[in-house]
This record gives structure tokens, C-alpha cells and sequence, in this order.
């Protein structure tokens, strides 16, 4: 297999000379534009030689490793060791409407989700009785825990947790979660 009339053997032979010769020679870097010893790090402005830390990421304590803000809420109930199965559930928007908006449109509301009041967290639980089910709602995570079933649920908007209220169907086997949203712009939106 002769490629150009170069054997094999010999582009084995180039290639180890390659290879072996020294990274860093003298001889050879003489011979090197300036440009050609550039390398990835010196892309951008030089690093700054006093290390000047911005107070939004101080730590109060030196003994932490990170802050509570930097945490999301909920990953404290992440236990990856728990090994029970998610239970299906399914979200819907909620919003409160009359014959002034059905008809007349006179609140100014239409089917978009922001003119929704409520969410409505519909999980379907099977072999499941009332008293096993443990639920805690933070404004924006779900945790529910059963002896068969594990959901850490974060929610899409954030919500009023004291106005909410929570139904179990033991026919349907299926718990009913409903919250209230927590809408900082409402003020501007529903009423113009």
C-alpha cells in the first residue's frame, strides 16, 4: 500500500520522529512566528492580578461551602438512594369565570394562562389510603411521600401556600391539590 511512492514504513518512521522530537526546544520556537505560540488562554483581556472578590458571592461563614441562595428549593428532599416510583400527575391552570366573561368580556380574561387564580396538581395514587399520604407545599415545590410513591414536584408559578387545600378520592385513588398563584404583576395586567 504505497501512497505517492512513499511506503508505509517510512510515514511510520516520520511519524515516530515527530513524536519523539522535545516539545519544548529552543531551536525550534526560534523559527515560530509570534502568532503560531499563542494558545487558547490568551484569548480575551489578560487576568487580573489582584483578586478582587465581588460581595454577591462572600460567604457569611468561611466554613461553607455554598449559600442558600445558591440551593434551588426542594433538592433538599432529593434522596437518590429512595428508589419508590413517581406517581402519574398532571397540572392545570385554574381561573374563576362569570357570564360577564363568558359573554360579555367585561374583565377583560381570555383562556391564557395569565388570567389563571389557581393550580390544580392532580396526582393518581393507586393502592393508597388517605392516612399514608404525607404532602408538604412550599411556594414553588411539591413534596408528596406515601410508603409506595415519592414525588418532589417543582411547580411552575409560585403560590399562596396557607390558601391552599388538598382532597383524597379513594374511588378514583387520586389526590387533589389545589394553590392559589402568587401573581406579582397582577396589578397590571387585570386591570387595564
Amino acid at each position: 500500500m504505497e501512497s505517492l511512492g512513499v511506503s508505509s514504513s517510512q510515514n511510520l518512521q516520520a511519524l515516530s520522529a515527530l513524536l519523539t522530537q522535545k516539545e519544548d526546544s529552543d531551536e525550534d520556537c526560534e523559527n515560530v512566528t509570534s502568532y503560531a505560540r499563542l494558545g487558547p488562554g490568551h484569548i480575551g483581556p489578560p487576568p487580573k492580578q489582584n483578586k478582587e472578590v465581588s460581595t454577591a458571592y462572600m460567604k457569611k461563614n468561611s466554613k461553607d461551602i455554598w449559600s442558600e441562595e445558591e440551593v434551588t428549593e426542594g433538592s433538599q428532599y432529593d434522596d437518590l438512594a429512595d428508589l419508590r416510583p413517581q406517581p402519574e400527575y398532571e397540572i392545570i391552570l385554574k381561573q374563576s369565570v362569570g357570564t360577564e366573561d363568558l359573554f360579555l368580556g367585561l374583565n377583560g380574561k381570555d383562556p391564557s394562562s395569565m388570567c389563571c387564580e389557581a393550580m390544580l396538581v392532580k396526582i393518581k395514587l393507586p393502592e393508597t389510603k388517605a392516612t399514608d399520604v404525607s404532602l408538604d407545599v412550599k411556594e414553588k415545590f411539591l413534596d408528596l411521600r406515601t410508603p409506595k410513591y415519592k414525588l418532589g414536584l417543582h411547580l411552575p408559578h409560585p403560590t399562596h401556600t396557607p390558601g391552599g387545600k388538598a382532597q383524597f378520592f379513594s374511588v378514583k385513588e387520586e389526590l387533589e391539590v389545589t394553590l392559589p398563584m402568587k401573581r406579582p404583576m397582577d396589578f397590571l395586567t387585570m386591570h387595564m
